[in-house]
């Protein structure tokens, strides 16, 4: 993904619209980011299998806001053995943005911090 030392993160709309309008391959990865609620696990399986159909890289899911092992079993089902990163319900993240810092600044050791980092791993940015 970074063969030539040049990483592009693009945090894109809600949704699958932006995904469909992608061209095919034109990403190494593509990371899809859902809340353990039925609307956002309905809409991220559809980006799921769009980014599949279009051939835009690994998929990664991302399970963001989790608060419990319910939450975390909700998510591993919809997405079977798809990569998967869980990010914790931090009360450091809500913090940091009431504050206006990133949470990497505010709070290193938070939780949530340590499963984004886990993330970067998961695309093999780590350095």
């Amino acid at each position: 993904m970074n063969d030539d030392a040049t990483t592009v993160v693009a945090d894109l709309e809600a949704g699958i619209g932006t995904l469909t309008r992608l061209a095919s391959a034109s990403v190494d990865a593509t990371v899809v980011v859902v809340e353990p609620t039925l609307r956002s696990i309905d809409v991220a399986r559809r980006a799921v299998a769009v980014a599949d159909e279009q051939r835009q890289g690994r998929v990664v899911v991302v399970a963001n806001k989790v608060s419990d092992d319910d939450d975390r079993a909700r998510i591993r089902e919809a997405f079977g053995d798809r990569a998967l990163v869980v990010v914790p319900d931090d009360p450091a993240v809500d913090a940091a943005d009431r504050l206006g810092v990133s949470p990497v600044d505010h709070e290193p050791g938070a939780p949530a911090v340590a499963a984004l980092e886990s993330l970067v791993e998961a695309l093999g940015l780590a350095s």
